[in-house]
């Protein structure tokens, strides 16, 4: 019993992880890190145009705000996870990297195409992803090693 008690609550200590985590879970956290604040500076901005009454609908204009918050707090959860080396942390992080992909992607159907747009969220995606993918092989094989 001490045994198992000791396994679980020890993977939860910040300090082991800390220490632990591999070059390519910090990448993917500092991607992670820097959508989250990339979506905080778009809910800024979204509050500017809000004060300054350029919203169609006040409602519509709140609720995006709020998303975008609450996508940028689990971005921000993410980073951290990943950076303890959490796999729920990667797995969350790889469904936001493969919706931002299909939105960069759907942006090239746009007449004209909003090249900073798509550049700009599909490449930091796909570097995300990527590293994500590598740090989840990483740790497995780690795991296994042990």
């Amino acid at each position: 019993m001490n045994t198992l008690k000791s396994r679980v609550f020890s993977s939860f200590d910040p300090r082991e992880d800390h220490v632990r985590a591999p070059g390519i879970a910090r990448a993917a956290a500092a991607v992670l890190a820097v959508e989250a604040v990339a979506l905080l500076v778009f809910a800024a901005i979204e509050m500017a145009g809000l004060g300054a009454g350029d919203a169609a609908s006040l409602p519509t204009a709140i609720a995006l705000i709020v998303l975008t918050l609450i996508g940028a707090a689990a971005l921000g959860a993410f980073a951290f996870g990943t950076r303890a080396g959490r796999s729920w942390a990667r797995s969350g992080g790889v469904v936001f990297q493969v919706l931002a992909i299909a939105l960069a992607l759907g942006a090239l159907t746009l007449p004209p195409i909003p090249w900073v747009f798509v550049l700009g969220l599909g490449v930091p995606a796909v570097a995300g992803f990527a590293l994500l993918i590598a740090s989840a092989r990483r740790e497995g094989t780690r795991r296994e090693a042990e």
